[in-house]
């Protein structure tokens, strides 16, 4: 991926962190975007991740961006941009987990994961689809999650969500094809114990259903390095998919 420029919304921590520093280590230049810039309840900073990659060699940059505000996403890329010439991949990582049963979620939780899952990925995407399209083509990478499949366990604002997102880079795909941009949603093949399950309280989880990070990372960079003569238009587990190769 070397000359690649990546942005990796929702990457201060967990997947996205691990996603950005897989990124970076293939070549590619990333901008790790969030909005965390200072440590505060759950560990973890745009700018340790930002660290940790140059200081093992690496280009990247610290990037805020709130992706619930069409403001703070503008910025973030023109920011990106500015400083490395465009974009050629976008990692629409970005979430928040709310997994309780819907005749109890708050109005306020229902929206926040609409806000943040949904329509930050719908504001990133929209930002940066024109940058890769300057580039001749590109990668776009939504992550999801193996829950939307589960009907049989109930619904929750965090599957709908996702399931949403699912359907939008679908469609995507199909849309941006003649672009030479290759859309494609990633989620773990098994659970992925972030930062963020553990402050959610999330709960223990058998060691047989434990993913690390890093294979996300290493399923991200299959597809970072898509266009639409490759990869595109799917829904790709990650152990799956990496069983594949």
């Amino acid at each position: 991926m070397a000359g690649k420029v990546a942005l990796v919304a929702g990457a201060s921590r967990g997947i996205g962190a691990a996603i950005a520093e897989t990124l970076a280590q293939h070549g590619a230049t990333v901008a790790v975007a969030a909005r965390s810039e200072q440590a505060g309840r759950v560990p973890g900073t745009i700018h340790e991740v930002a660290d940790r990659i140059r200081t093992t060699g690496g280009r990247a940059m610290a990037v805020p961006c709130d992706v619930t505000r069409e403001e703070s996403v503008h910025a973030a890329v023109s920011t990106v941009v500015a400083e490395f010439g465009g974009i050629d991949i976008l990692v629409a990582n970005a979430g928040v987990l709310w997994l309780g049963p819907v005749e109890t979620t708050p109005l306020k939780r229902w929206q926040l994961c609409l806000d943040v899952n949904l329509t930050g990925v719908f504001l990133v995407t929209r930002e940066v689809i024109p940058q890769i399209r300057a580039r001749g083509g590109g990668s776009l990478i939504a992550v999801t999650t193996t829950g939307v499949e589960m009907t049989d366990r109930g619904a929750n604002a965090y599957w709908v969500s996702k399931a949403a997102v699912e359907r939008l880079y679908l469609g995507l795909a199909a849309d941006l094809r003649p672009d030479n941009i290759a859309v494609n949603c990633l989620s773990p093949s098994r659970v992925v114990l972030t930062e963020g399950w553990k402050a959610s309280g999330g709960g223990d989880i058998p060691a047989e259903m434990v993913e690390p990070p890093e294979t996300m990372g290493r399923a991200a960079a299959l597809l970072a390095a898509q266009d639409a003569t490759g990869i595109t238009g799917t829904i790709q587990r990650s152990e799956s998919l990496l069983a594949t190769r």
